[in-house]
């Protein structure tokens, strides 16, 4: 099987242990990997496929506390530079019972925000399957917006299929035009587009999931297929092959966080499809890892080895 390769910017989670007590007032945090690229490459590692990432972290305990939960999490940290001039990025999450939490992020003039997309240059393609980026990295910096269409550009040139998450930060863009037209371009880039159905309306103008399809899908003939993730809902699928259709989720009763399932979702796909089980079954995989997801507080915790993925598919049907 062929191996994983992604880039993103790594990051600490302190995750508050008081419930719905908001991040002024929380006492107790308990301490978390973090970052949505790193989170999918955390979760295909742990399903047996090989994973690589591409980063830079501080010389500081919480960049030496990355470098290692990478290496015991299974991926090749080969790619992972450390700057001695810069820090590595950290947040605080709120503990919720309900809804989304709150966030609030050190993260400005990180080590990953200087990463130099030169450095793409060095990186070894041979047995990549597949690439994933996500706007979250595109959006910490300029040097790191050029990082992720210079892997997105490489990727293609080399004919190894992309995957791309707008993964919407309002927060880490000077402004809302800005952030549109910068994601939306980048999705220009890759084989497969993975909104969220709310980003999907953001960014498109239209929560209608054909209409946010055929928009990525008529932008670039780069992009082959379009899936918009709708929750415990499922999510949708339009290729250039065939028409829109909705494959199903799975409903849980003990939400705890809803960070990271996104990204769960992802790993599902991605490794569904370096696997090659094909779209569907791809998808419903997808479905089932963000599931699995949201019951956990930690952003990648929840994220199944392939028995526990088996097990859980085999009792929930969806």
């Amino acid at each position: 099987m062929k191996s994983f390769l992604t880039i993103g910017e790594p990051l600490i989670v302190f995750s508050s242990e008081d419930l719905n007590a908001g991040l002024m007032d929380a006492k107790h945090f308990t301490k978390y990997l973090a970052g949505a690229e790193l989170n999918v490459a955390v979760g295909v590692s742990r399903l047996g496929i090989e994973s690589k990432y591409i980063t830079a972290i501080g010389n500081d305990p919480l960049g030496q506390s990355i470098k290692h939960e990478i290496e015991q999490n299974g991926i090749q940290t080969n790619y992972v530079e450390t700057k001695d001039d810069y820090w590595t990025g950290f947040y605080m999450k709120q503990r919720v019972d309900k809804g989304d939490p709150e966030i609030f992020y050190y993260r400005k003039n990180s080590a990953a925000s200087h990463y130099c997309a030169s450095n793409l240059d060095k990186i070894n393609f041979d047995n990549v399957g597949l690439v994933h980026c996500s706007g979250i990295m595109a959006g910490i910096s300029e040097a790191g917006y050029e990082s992720v269409e210079r892997l997105l550009e490489l990727a293609d040139s080399k004919s190894i299929v992309t995957t791309y998450d707008p993964n919407i930060r309002l927060q880490l863009w000077p402004n809302e035009r800005e952030m549109i037209r910068k994601l939306n371009y980048l999705a220009s880039k890759a084989t497969i587009v993975m909104p969220g159905i709310h980003e999907g309306e953001r960014l498109v103008g239209t929560d209608d999931p054909e209409a946010i399809a055929d928009f990525y899908l008529n932008q670039s003939n780069t992009t082959q297929a379009v899936v918009i993730k709708a929750g415990p809902k499922g999510a949708y699928v339009k290729t250039r092959d065939d028409a829109l259709q909705l494959i199903g989720g799975y409903k849980v009763d003990n939400v705890v966080d809803t960070v990271g399932a996104g990204d769960g979702f992802a790993v599902g796909f991605i490794s569904g499809l370096l696997e090659e089980i094909g779209m569907r079954n791809s998808i419903k995989r997808a479905c089932a890892i963000g599931a699995l997801a949201v019951q956990d507080a930690g952003d990648s915790d929840g994220y199944p080895t392939r028995p526990e993925l088996e097990k859980f598919m085999g009792v929930n049907n969806g």
